[in-house]
C-alpha cells in the first residue's frame, strides 16, 4: 500500500536529488532537499483538505490528480506562476520576465518579494473563505463544540462568510495604506489598492470555482438518489447518466483542488527565497515536496483515514484559517516560515489525538467499530 502510493514520489525524489547533485554539486543537492522538507511541512494540512475533496472522485480522477495535477503543481505553480506574477506586477514582457528569472536572480527575488502583498491578499482571502464556509456550516460531528455550535447558528446567514472575508480584507488593506517604491525607482504603487484588488480576485475565484463545484456535486448527489430508485427499472440508462454527471462534477472539483494548491503554494514560494533565489533549484525542491503532498492525499483517501479520525478535517480547516490570517498579517509584518509550518502541524496533531481519544471512548462503549468496518481492507 505504502510503496504503491508513494512509489512515484520516492522515484522522483531519487532522480531529483541526483539531478541536483549533478547540476549544482553537494550544495545544490542540500538546497533541494531542504526545500522539499519545507514544502511538506508547510502543506501537510493541504493534503488533509485535498483528501476530503478527492475521496468524492472516482479512481480515474484520482489518477488525473496525481498526473496532470502534479504537472500543474510543479511546473505551473512553482516555476511558471512566479514568473507570471513578476511580469504583471513589474510590468515586464513575458520574455523579459523569463530573462530576469534565468539571468538576474537577485532582481528576480526582489520582484517576487515585492509582489508578496498581492499574492498574500489573494491566497489569504481564498483560504479564509474555505475556513469560514467550514466553520459556519452546521455539522453532526464537532471538534470544538463550544466554538463550532454558536458559529453554526450564525452561519444560517448565507452571506456571512463573504462579509467576514471582506472585512478582514479591508482591515488588511487599511493597515498597509502606504505608497511603496517600485524596484528600479520607476515610481510608486499604492499597496492598499493592490491588496484590495488581489483580495477581491481571491474572493471572486473562490465564489466562482467553489460555486460551480458545489453545483455539480449537488446535482450528482440528486442524480445518484434518483438512480437508486430507478435502478430496478432502467439500470443501464441511469448508469450512463451518473458517469456523465460525475465527470462534470469531478472536473470542477479538480479545478477547485488546483486553486487550493495554488493558494497553499504561495507561502512556500516566498519562503524558498530564504534558501535560494535560483528558479530551477526552487522548482525542483518544491516540486518534490508537492509530489509527497499529492501521494499523501491519495493515501489518506484509500486508507479511509478521514473516516477513522473524524477530527482531522476539522484540524486541517483550523490550520487553513490560521494560514489565511498569517498571510494577511504578512502583508505588513514578516512572519517566520517555522511559525507557519508549526501552526498547521500542531493543529492537525491535536485533532488527530482528539480523534484517537474519541475512538477509544466509542470502542469502550461498544460503538467504535462502526466507521472502521465501512472501510474495505487493502483499498
Amino acid at each position: 500500500m505504502l510503496l504503491k502510493t508513494f512509489g512515484w514520489s520516492l522515484a522522483v525524489t531519487a532522480v531529483g536529488l541526483a539531478l541536483a547533485g549533478f547540476l549544482w554539486g553537494w550544495q545544490g543537492l542540500a538546497v533541494v532537499a531542504i526545500l522539499s522538507v519545507l514544502e511538506i511541512s508547510l502543506s501537510f494540512d493541504n493534503a488533509v483538505i485535498n483528501a476530503g475533496i478527492l475521496r468524492k472522485m472516482n479512481a480515474f480522477w484520482q489518477r488525473i490528480f496525481l498526473t496532470v495535477g502534479i504537472l500543474i503543481a510543479v511546473f505551473g505553480m512553482r516555476l511558471v506562476f512566479p514568473v507570471v506574477i513578476v511580469a504583471i506586477t513589474a510590468k515586464l514582457s513575458p520574455l523579459e520576465a523569463v530573462r530576469v528569472a534565468l539571468e538576474d536572480h537577485d532582481r528576480y527575488e526582489q520582484l517576487v518579494t515585492g509582489a508578496h502583498p498581492a499574492i498574500a491578499a489573494f491566497g489569504g482571502v481564498f483560504l479564509l473563505m474555505i475556513f469560514l464556509d467550514f466553520i459556519f456550516e452546521d455539522r453532526d460531528i464537532r471538534w470544538l463544540g463550544w466554538l463550532e455550535k454558536p458559529l453554526a447558528k450564525l452561519g444560517k446567514l448565507e452571506t456571512l462568510s463573504t462579509v467576514v472575508a471582506l472585512v478582514a480584507l479591508l482591515i488588511a488593506a487599511t493597515t498597509v495604506a502606504t505608497a511603496v517604491p517600485v524596484h528600479g525607482g520607476e515610481g510608486t504603487i499604492d499597496k492598499a489598492s493592490t491588496v484590495l484588488l488581489a483580495g477581491i480576485g481571491g474572493l471572486v475565484t473562490y465564489l466562482v470555482v467553489g460555486g460551480i463545484s458545489d453545483f455539480f456535486e449537488n446535482r450528482l448527489e440528486e442524480q445518484e438518489e434518483a438512480d437508486e430508485e430507478a435502478a430496478s427499472k432502467a439500470p443501464a440508462k441511469s448508469g450512463a447518466s451518473v458517469v456523465g454527471l460525475a465527470g462534470k462534477a469531478a472536473f470542477f472539483m479538480f479545478l477547485y483542488l488546483e486553486v487550493i494548491d495554488a493558494s497553499f503554494s504561495f507561502d512556500g514560494v516566498i519562503g524558498a527565497f530564504a534558501i535560494t533565489n535560483d528558479i530551477f533549484e526552487m522548482a525542483l525542491g518544491l516540486g518534490i515536496g508537492a509530489m509527497y503532498i499529492r501521494s499523501l492525499t491519495v493515501f489518506l483517501v484509500r486508507k479511509g483515514t478521514l473516516d477513522d479520525y473524524v477530527y482531522l478535517e476539522h484540524g486541517a480547516h483550523y490550520a487553513i484559517g490560521a494560514l489565511a490570517v498569517i498571510l494577511l498579517i504578512s502583508i505588513k509584518y514578516e512572519i517566520n516560515d517555522v511559525i507557519t509550518g508549526l501552526v498547521g502541524v500542531v493543529l492537525i496533531g491535536l485533532s488527530f489525538l482528539s480523534s484517537v481519544v474519541r475512538n477509544r471512548k466509542e470502542a469502550a462503549a461498544g460503538e467504535g467499530s462502526g466507521p472502521k468496518a465501512e472501510v474495505p481492507s487493502g483499498v
